[in-house]
């Protein structure tokens, strides 16, 4: 993958040159750099991400009002996970009477 250094779009080859559709910047290909750019066949697949279970593992409990309308619990247990490719966390709660699941927003 290429990104044209005027304005940011994704590059596509027409020959022996990258051309950008957005603002038309052409430059030569470097097969040198080509052959070290990462393909979809030389990455990994390491299938779906695990999903957080609030509960497993896990006998802290906060009081938070459970979102359900047909639930009157004001307990639950929580846990904080990385957001994928965030730079921050989110906390995920499961309810202690109804077993529902949300997140902070």
């Amino acid at each position: 993958m290429q990104f044209c250094d005027e304005c940011g779009s994704l590059m596509h080859t027409e020959g022996e040159t990258w051309l950008c559709r957005s603002c038309e910047n052409e430059e030569p290909r470097d097969s040198q750099a080509e052959a070290a750019m990462a393909t979809q066949d030389g990455q990994r697949d390491n299938g779906a991400p695990a999903v957080a279970d609030a509960t497993q593992d896990s006998s802290e409990t906060m009081q938070e009002p459970c979102p359900a309308a047909e639930c009157e619990g004001d307990r639950a247990y929580y846990e904080m996970m990385p957001k994928p490719g965030g730079s921050y966390e989110v906390r995920l709660f499961t309810c202690v009477e109804c077993g529902r699941k949300w997140r902070e927003s």
